[in-house]
């Protein structure tokens, strides 16, 4: 898929099928985040990907549970990268898996201890991975209409000269 057409028709989602992701596309997820840049390349995370006892509690350390309960597979990052860092890595391991028909969101943890205790580190992010409850072709619209969709400011709000 065109990049930019990736970035502009993904969508955090929510709502996922009941079928698992084939090895080969968590492995292309998880690579990458490996690939994404980092200050001074110092790589400074761990993928934590949990088994299904370990991803049903670490649902309980995240604000919207059933994102996490309900996925296909789950990772945390796990380290001392920066929120800069942590940040690329995600937003890479997201489009990755859009580009693989694989839907995410990223999910905000309530509870940073008991996150690290399961995951045996300090949690950064979690992300949640499955395939759309309701499969969505980015194809059937070109980039410029996904982002003229977005529910989001426009350009003339967000960008000034100086």
């Amino acid at each position: 898929m065109d990049t930019f057409l990736t970035i502009a028709s993904k969508r955090d989602t929510r709502a996922y099928a009941d079928e698992p992701v084939d090895d080969g596309a968590r492995r292309r997820v998880l690579d990458a985040g490996r690939l994404a840049g980092s200050s001074r390349n110092s790589q400074r995370w761990e993928f934590v990907v949990p088994t299904a006892d370990a991803q049903a509690r670490l649902a309980e350390t995240v604000y919207a549970p059933d994102n996490v309960r309900a996925a296909a597979f789950v990772v945390a990052i796990v380290g001392d990268a920066s929120g800069f860092d942590v940040g690329r890595c995600a937003q890479n391991m997201m489009l990755a898996a859009w580009n693989e028909g694989i839907a995410s969101c990223p999910n905000g943890i309530r509870d940073s201890a008991r996150a690290g205790a399961i995951c045996g580190g300090e949690v950064k992010t979690i992300l949640s991975f499955a395939y759309p409850a309701r499969p969505r072709d980015p194809r059937r619209r070109d980039a410029g209409e996904w982002s003229a969709r977005a529910n989001r400011r426009s350009l003339d709000d967000l960008v000034r000269d100086v």
